[in-house]
Parts: C-alpha cells; structure tokens; sequence
C-alpha cells in the first residue's frame, strides 16, 4: 500500500489546528451595567471579565467567588473606579480542592491575556467565603484584600448544620462528594476559613467583612465573628460591619462607601 505522505502531513495539520482553536475559549462581548463584559470559557468553566471605561494604574481587579451580579453595589462602584471585575463558574463546589485547581487556572489565564495586577481582590458572598478564604491561604502573594459578605468560614456550620443552625442537607451532601470526604473526615478537617488564616496575617491582607447580627442561615457567631476573633489574635487587621437586625438577605450595603473606601485605602499591587 502507497501512502500519500503529502496528504497525511495536510490531515495532521489540519488536526492540530483544530485541536488548537478548540483549546481557545468562545468570546462573546455585552455590556454590563453599561460596561463591557466578556464572557468565555476557561477549563471548561463559563468566566466573566467586566472592565471599566479608564483602566485604575496597575490593572487592578476584583474577583467575585459566588453569585455574580447579586447586590452588586460594591463591583459597580469599583468599576467606575477603574478596576476589572472578573468571574469563573464554580458552583457547587464549596472551596473545594478542585476548586483550588480551576482558581490557578483562571487566574494565570487573566494575567497572561489581559495583564491584569498580580494581586486580586477576592469577594466572596456567602459560600464564596469559602472559596476566596481558602484560595487567599494558598496564595497570599497573589491577594490585596479580602471583602466577605455574610461569608461561610467555616462548612460544619453550613451547609453542615453542626451548630445552632439546621443543615443543608442536599449543600452537605454534594460537599461531602466534591471534597471526596466521609462525614467524619469533614468533621475533622482543619483547613476551614475560620482555622486557617495564619498565612493571611503573616501576609498582612486586610479583610474586610459585612454581615447581619440575625443571619439565620450563615451565623456570624460561627461564621465572620471567629474569623474577626482569631485574625485578631493572628495580628491581622480587619473591619466587621455588622447590619442590626439583619439577616443572610439582603447582602451588601445600600450605600458601599464603607467598602469600597477600605478595598481602595488597601489595595496594594504590583
């Protein structure tokens, strides 16, 4: 048999760059409250990158965890000041290790394509509390600042239910299975926001947290309060604005002055 090495090169050619485009993610530009938002996918995982009309010096950028575009006073308020905003889909993930994994990639994405600081602000709501803790204790080099709202510091509280609150029994569940975890080995673990937070204060990231006094699903006794208490005792610096009355809705503030001021008072790049 006579083979035509001619065209065998032209179908591995041919192979490889459609390899290649398919490993490029889909592009697809809108606005966003009235700024330009790029959507795309980065392992496999849709993304957003929102950027401001006039970059800020430095690139700088804030990364929201969870629940891209709830109460989302603070992300606008930083955009008119010249920060990016970016996203990547991890729901149901809860902090996980392999949630770790698509963070560094994302990451290293938005550095190497769009330049951005090498320090991030990372923003987690509720359950991305767990994500932007737990990500900040394996890169603190890499995080400016630190802004929770009514952020889980720790998963035994929620969705585990082994406080003063219920469980959510299906949330504890799917975090059992992605940390590939025994219920025994979930309640041993030491690695949740409210136990790690050394490398944080040894890296002086600043943290700013804004919770309700009646949160009735995430409690701030379990959750933001132990975190405020240890990172104290670590030396850290950190602000709790706490809403009377309030409970895990809504988040934010009305008015994110107070946030905003202490993220650009912090933010220090490079």
């Amino acid at each position: 048999m006579k083979i035509n090495y001619a065209a065998l090169i032209i179908v591995v050619f041919l192979s490889n760059l459609t390899s290649t485009f398919a490993q490029q993610p889909a592009l697809k530009d809108t606005l966003w409250k009235g700024f330009k938002r790029l959507d795309f996918v980065v392992a496999d995982r849709k993304c957003v990158l929102v950027s401001p009309q006039v970059d800020a010096p430095g690139k700088p950028w804030i990364w929201r965890t969870e629940f891209f575009g709830n109460e989302p006073h603070a992300d606008s308020a930083l955009l008119t000041r010249g920060y990016y905003l970016a996203y990547i889909n991890m729901q149901d993930m809860y902090g996980a290790p392999v949630a770790m994994d698509l963070m560094d990639q994302f990451y290293t994405y938005l550095i190497q394509n769009y330049h951005l600081n090498k320090k991030t602000v990372l923003e987690g709501f509720s359950r991305g509390g767990l994500f932007a803790f737990n990500w900040a204790a394996l890169h603190p080099d890499k995080v400016a600042t630190i802004y929770g709202d009514a952020p889980v510091c720790d998963f035994k509280s929620w969705p585990g239910g082994k406080g003063r609150r219920p469980s959510s029994a299906k949330d504890w569940q799917k975090l059992l299975k992605v940390y590939g975890f025994t219920e025994e080995q979930a309640l041993a673990y030491k690695l949740n926001p409210v136990d790690n937070l050394a490398s944080l204060a040894k890296a002086h990231i600043p943290i700013i947290i804004v919770c309700g006094d009646a949160d009735t699903v995430v409690p701030v006794d379990e959750n933001a309060f132990l975190v405020e208490k240890h990172y104290k005792e670590l030396g850290g610096e950190i602000k709790v604005i706490v809403k009377p009355g309030a409970d895990h809705h809504p988040h934010s503030l009305k008015d994110p002055t107070p946030i905003v001021g202490f993220i650009l008072a912090h933010y220090s790049g490079n």
